[in-house]
């Protein structure tokens, strides 16, 4: 659901009853603990039975109580400060099970992000990708390393593209202020989102140009200017994000576009590999 989940509570707090109130009033108060509770733990936390509770998210206009819970999660994930991820996760990772705890859960991140991901939408963006006369990378804080490794291999591929950087050699803006309605613009960013990414999304909207955004979800403030949106699935991991499912999709983007382009990445990488052996950019093992 697209509309602001704490604002849906307040409207209907009247309209409750005496024990969905109670379940109210936990979430509005403590919501970071909510969103990672059953039914049956949430009820037994504010004294309402298990289907007072599942009966509160569908009074919200959920399915269900699962489908309620992902829509609290995604939005405590876009609040919770780093402290507050670290408090949170020490409640919800085994500290002697940690690598188990993390692999497993990104595994299930990447098997949600396969089950949910729109393959049209993702076919589309691969003719954008190889459309666009210039294209524009943006990432910020931790989704700087996405955007890195996304404009990597895409400099291999193509000869257009630019990953806007946060260095301060440059305002964003400056990098980004010639785009036109020729050009496309990637957007990565998860909870917490950037400010400055959305802010040159906006500025690009206005420029007519296209827009792809990689985020975490359909209420994600990124959607709002996006001609396409691909969701991929993250988590918190204590104050690190887990961003494997991101990565995975941007993997699976680089290989569809040089797939679209193999005649050309041969002859590149041909190229690259001569410039390479003469510059000993890489460690030669003796055979």
């Amino acid at each position: 659901m697209t509309y602001d989940l704490e604002a849906r509570i307040i409207e209907l707090m009247p309209e409750f009853s005496k024990g969905q109130k109670k379940i109210a009033q936990f979430i509005l108060e403590h919501g970071e603990k909510a969103a990672y509770m059953t039914a049956l733990a949430l009820g037994n936390s504010v004294g309402v039975s298990e289907s007072t509770v599942v009966r509160f998210a569908e009074r919200l206009g959920f399915e269900g109580y699962p489908e309620f819970q992902r829509a609290l999660q995604e939005l405590m994930k876009s609040k919770l400060t780093s402290v507050q991820r670290v408090e949170l996760s020490a409640s919800r990772i085994n500290e002697k099970e940690v690598l188990k705890s993390v692999l497993l859960s990104d595994m299930d991140k990447i098997k949600q992000t396969l089950e949910q991901i729109d393959e049209n939408v993702f076919n589309h963006v691969v003719d954008e990708i190889v459309n666009a006369k210039k294209i524009y990378i943006i990432g910020i804080r931790s989704s700087a390393a996405l955007a890195d490794f996304l404009g990597f291999y895409l400099n291999m591929i193509l000869d257009n593209v630019k990953v806007i950087t946060t260095s301060g050699i440059s305002d964003i803006f400056e990098q980004v202020f010639r785009i036109t309605s020729d050009d496309l613009i990637i957007g990565i960013s998860f909870p917490r989102y950037s400010k400055r990414t959305l802010k040159v999304l906006q500025y690009a909207k206005k420029q007519g140009a296209k827009i792809v955004s990689l985020t975490d979800s359909k209420i994600s403030p990124l959607c709002k200017y996006s001609d396409y949106v691909l969701i991929c699935r993250s988590d918190m991991v204590s104050f690190a994000d887990s961003l494997v499912a991101p990565l995975s999709v941007i993997n699976a983007l680089i290989v569809a576009t040089g797939l679209r382009k193999k005649e050309e990445v041969a002859k590149t990488l041909e190229k690259l590999e001569e410039i390479w052996d003469e510059f000993q950019v890489y460690e030669k093992e003796n055979r």
